[in-house]
């Protein structure tokens, strides 16, 4: 009977998500009510096709990250606007993903749209794609804003033209204009890239202001980008993937 009892105590073990032991959330389950749109579980990403490791269409973040957006999602709501995520803890073998496919130079599918000026053999000398991403260690996540009450956004449909992420008529994102889409492989993306004025740039400032706030730092090369100040794994690259 011990060694039953043993025996089920260990599957029970193996059972359970690796997230659900390591201090990670779904972000959903902290703030149902911050937007979501996982573009790694979609075809609509720079690699077109869904991406290694994504298996539901869900941001999962430490504890602490979830926590802190939260407070900046209560602000954003009394401004008239909310968050919406496009990628939140990314599995290293997502990343793995990207290292081959940057490496492969005939595929060129998603160019036009996500890195139109820059020749696909720079990537990684550009510092685009790397082998290892802060995402991974579960307090970094690229998001933006939704003025409410949002409008409908249209889904990708692979194999559609694609439009330069930095076009006026860019894909029809539901977003407050930042002057280039997500994940746009361009200097315009640069958080203070002195080219961007207007509306775009006070919408940028906002995004950047409210995250500090919460004890969030922008990486300056994606305005999208934002790392937990004290994320508790700094050093630890996990593997598990998105999924409940």
């Amino acid at each position: 009977m011990r060694a039953l009892l043993l025996s089920a105590l260990l599957a029970l073990s193996f059972a359970v998500p690796a997230h659900a032991t390591t201090g990670f959330v779904v972000l959903r389950d902290v703030d149902p009510t911050i937007r979501h749109d996982i573009r790694y579980y979609t075809a609509h990403n720079f690699v077109g096709t869904r991406v290694d490791g994504y298996r539901a269409p869900l941001c999962i973040l430490t504890k602490q990250a979830a926590k802190a957006l939260r407070t900046v999602q209560r602000e954003m709501l009394k401004q008239g606007y909310t968050l919406k995520v496009y990628d939140c803890y990314r599995p290293q073998r997502a990343v793995d993903h990207f290292v081959r496919w940057a490496r492969d130079l005939d595929d060129q599918r998603m160019k036009p749209e996500f890195y139109p000026r820059v020749d696909k053999t720079r990537l990684f000398e550009d510092g685009y794609i790397a082998e290892k991403s802060g995402h991974s260690r579960g307090s970094t996540l690229d998001l933006t804003i939704v003025k409410l009450p949002s409008r409908h956004q249209r889904p990708y449909v692979p194999g559609e033209r694609l439009v330069d992420c930095t076009a006026p008529g860019r894909f029809p994102d539901n977003t407050v204009n930042m002057a280039t889409g997500y994940d746009c492989f361009d200097t315009l993306s640069h958080t203070d890239d002195p080219r961007v004025t207007g509306q775009a740039r006070e919408n940028r400032q906002l995004l950047k202001s409210a995250m500090a706030g919460a004890g969030f730092r922008n990486l300056p090369e994606e305005w999208w980008h934002f790392t937990l100040n004290d994320e508790p794994f700094p050093d630890t690259y996990f593997n598990f993937p998105v999924a409940r």
